[in-house]
């Protein structure tokens, strides 16, 4: 333990010089929130890969999905990687980057104004961005302080709020200069501690044919291709986690951002590179939780004999892997999460201060008055997210499916025709991103769980922009 707090000591110490550095070389709006456009690929490519993949997915989805589908939760991984990387920086990086310079936009919502010549659609978006990443930075907030919980044993209450004021401080401080900065090293410390938590994880299983093993013993479908809740569920998960990324705000800034072409092309094969590590580990432990965690093993994993799904992962990192490895592991989730926290941080204060108060309340607001309500506006989205996170009204899993089937169902049809076509019109793309919206939260409401409906959404969305732009066109020819 003593170690442990010595460790995160330093974590914080680096965290506060390095937002330090970024607050000097913060000068304007697009310092702050773009680091100037000119951020390199191997930046770029860590950011990108620890904005995408935090606590949420090493403590909520890896935990609940592993307990349930096993070693077919190792789909969700491969799906990450081709989808909601590989194909999103080679088919959408150098389109993203060279369409947004070219319209001289820096935000999601600015994108779908000019595109649409809506300004309507840049309030909506800018609402949706602010009210739906305000779970998902709970969601990531809860999975840190679980894991701070077990592993020092202090209240859940405390561990949110050593969380919060941390996050809260070097994003005001330096915006995404000094997120990208410390990126780099998060990114290396993710890589360190994901090769060591995957052997150790091996080790105190007795070796993978004993895993397997052991899990067909509890649940033959445990090692099946597809695990016991089927093949529907399955893919869901697959498609709320790899098809949603390709409109995700937090994720399309990282392109806005970076240098150039050359940049997107060496940036692609690190971040791949980097999500197949990452991810694969990640639901690989996750699917030994049956095997590795049980109520004699991890009580506090546990209520009345059934699992606690957010617990399962905290419980097995502290519990079962080496004591010696304690420390790593907390670096690996606390590297995580704060890059996602950081991510999620700025583009949500963007839709307040840039799309929002900029864009309506006060058109001529000055460079330096915008980026003075950016950092305000970054230290207040912490704060509601890390009230949301202390009211704990649902599992990781099910908050994140929220967040990302209602994003990813708003912007996927908008932004993805609006970025390759010239013929869908404002009515189809404004159509589709209200209909995808409710579609999902509607479905949601029903009682379908959450990555069911978010997926339906997202799909719901893609087709409804050129099907609802054909149908404007026929109703008023000539008008677009």
């Amino acid at each position: 333990m003593e170690l442990g707090i010595i460790v995160v000591a330093l974590y914080v110490l680096m965290i506060i010089i390095v937002g330090l550095m970024g607050l000097r070389r913060t000068k304007s709006f697009k310092d702050f929130f773009l680091g100037g456009g000119k951020i390199g690929a191997w930046m770029t490519a860590f950011s990108y890969g620890t904005a995408y993949f935090s606590a949420v997915l090493f403590i909520g989805f890896a935990g609940s999905i592993g307990w349930e589908f096993g070693f077919s939760g190792l789909w969700i991984a491969f799906f990450n990687a081709l989808v909601g990387v590989f194909l999103v920086w080679s088919v959408f990086g150098w389109r993203i980057k060279k369409v947004t310079s070219e319209m001289g936009v820096s935000t999601m919502s600015e994108f779908l104004e000019k595109r649409y010549s809506s300004s309507l659609f840049k309030l909506l978006s800018a609402i949706v961005i602010f009210i739906f990443m305000i779970p998902y930075s709970a969601a990531v907030f809860m999975g840190l302080s679980y894991l701070f919980t077990s592993t020092f044993q202090i209240p859940y209450e405390y561990a949110l709020l050593f969380m919060g004021v941390l996050t809260a401080m070097y994003l005001v401080m330096g915006g995404y200069k000094s997120m990208a900065m410390i990126d780099m090293i998060f990114g290396m410390i993710m890589v360190v501690s994901v090769s060591i938590l995957f052997v150790s994880t091996l080790d105190a299983g007795g070796g993978l044919s004993n895993i397997a093993n052991d899990l067909k013993a509890i649940k033959p479908g445990l090692i099946n291709v597809v695990g016991p809740p089927g093949f529907w569920p399955l893919f869901s998960f697959v498609c709320l986690t790899s098809v949603a990324p390709i409109a995700m705000p937090q994720l399309v800034q990282k392109f806005y951002a970076i240098r150039d072409r050359k940049a997107v092309r060496t940036g692609m094969i690190a971040s791949t590179a980097f999500a197949i590590l990452i991810c694969g580990v990640a639901y690989f432990i996750g699917s030994t939780t049956r095997a590795l965690v049980t109520p004699e093993t991890a009580p506090g994993a546990f209520a009345e004999g059934v699992p606690v799904f957010d617990r399962l992962m905290p419980e097995l990192l502290v519990n079962v892997i080496p004591e010696t490895l304690t420390v790593v592991i907390l670096l690996l989730i606390l590297s995580a999460s704060m890059s996602t926290l950081a991510a999620l941080v700025l583009i949500s204060s963007s839709s307040f201060s840039k799309d929002f108060y900029g864009g309506f309340i006060k058109k001529d607001i000055s460079d330096k008055s915008l980026t003075v309500l950016m950092r305000f506006m970054s230290g207040f989205f912490v704060l509601l997210s890390v009230i949301l996170a202390y009211m704990n009204i649902d599992t990781i899993v099910i908050i994140l499916g929220v967040s990302w089937g209602a994003i990813g169902s708003f912007f996927l049809g908008p932004f993805v025709w609006g970025l390759f076509t010239r013929w869908t019109t404002r009515f189809g793309a404004l159509s589709s991103g209200i209909i995808g919206l409710t579609v999902c939260l509607a479905l949601y409401f029903s009682g379908l769980p959450s990555p069911q409906a978010g997926t339906i959404g997202m799909f719901t969305s893609f087709l409804a922009n050129p099907v609802f732009s054909f149908l404007g066109k026929a109703i008023k020819p000539g008008q677009h």
